[in-house]
């Protein structure tokens, strides 16, 4: 996603039910977390606060900084996680992961499903970084190496045609699906350690081709389709994408690929 001139929203009640692979994904990223339970930890992309709740239990006398870049998705974050956690979310904040406004505020810092967004990487670790108080640590996972496998190419192609192109005209590219070693540079060139990366296959079927065109029209392709002002046109730009998926073997897949990485700021 670019950070500069770009749509920040998100359909935040369809993610909400449709995002069962992510939260899944999250779930084991939190069982990587040594918590003490009175730690602050920031969650980087907060989405509508699902996994959120789960970090909030293991942190009985920690407290939670929530930062979303969508304001529907922090909306539905509150309305989740008020009622029931109180005083333990100490800010739900509108911000750029990009330009975090934190300095030395957090022990550590959670993320899922949220840095592929994000196409300036160097850029990010950097403030991510800043935000951490010395021996601080980062646990996260995104999409990375070959995430999506045939689904960008599709796209890119649709994007391209006649029909399409001119809605396209000054598109730049919204992912960053790094590797890990680039990743391991990058985090270290920001001056992290203990650095450590890699990448997991998590491959995702869907049972019909109903399920499969709302999940990539509202999670995967949704800055796409806001370049296309009617709604016959989008409709028709996602039928071609799930036609293709019919016919792989197996059909309705995406082929997700998530980059797992973590790493510390050195103590005093």
């Amino acid at each position: 996603m670019n950070f500069g001139a770009r749509s920040k929203e998100w359909n935040s009640e369809v993610y909400n039910r449709v995002s069962k692979p992510q939260f899944g994904w999250g779930q084991k990223v939190l069982e990587r977390l040594r918590l003490k339970g009175t730690e602050t930890v920031l969650d980087a992309g907060c989405g509508t606060g699902k996994l959120t709740a789960e970090l909030l239990a293991s942190l009985p006398q920690g407290r939670v900084i929530a930062v979303d870049l969508s304001e529907n998705m922090l909306r539905s974050a509150r309305e989740q996680l008020e009622p029931e956690f109180g005083k333990q979310v100490v800010l739900f904040a509108v911000a750029d992961v990009l330009d975090l406004p934190f300095h030395e505020e957090v022990d550590g810092i959670f993320s899922t499903a949220a840095f592929h967004w994000v196409t300036d990487h160097e850029r990010l670790f950097r403030s991510l970084y800043r935000a951490l108080r010395p021996g601080g640590w980062l646990e996260a996972q995104c999409g990375g190496g070959p995430n999506l496998g045939v689904l960008p190419e599709r796209a890119a192609a649709l994007m391209r045609s006649p029909e399409f192109a001119r809605y396209f005209a000054d598109w730049r590219p919204i992912w960053e699906f790094a590797s890990p070693d680039t990743t391991a540079w990058r985090m270290k060139s920001a001056e992290f350690v203990e650095v450590d990366t890699g990448l997991e296959h998590t491959p995702v079927r869907f049972a019909d081709a109903e399920e499969y065109r709302e999940y990539v029209s509202h999670v995967i392709f949704h800055r796409h389709l806001e370049r296309i002002p009617e709604e016959k046109l989008r409709r028709k730009f996602v039928d071609e994408l799930t036609r293709l998926a019919s016919e792989d073997d197996p059909p309705f897949v995406v082929d997700y690929w998530r980059l797992n990485l973590s790493g510390k700021r050195p103590g005093r």
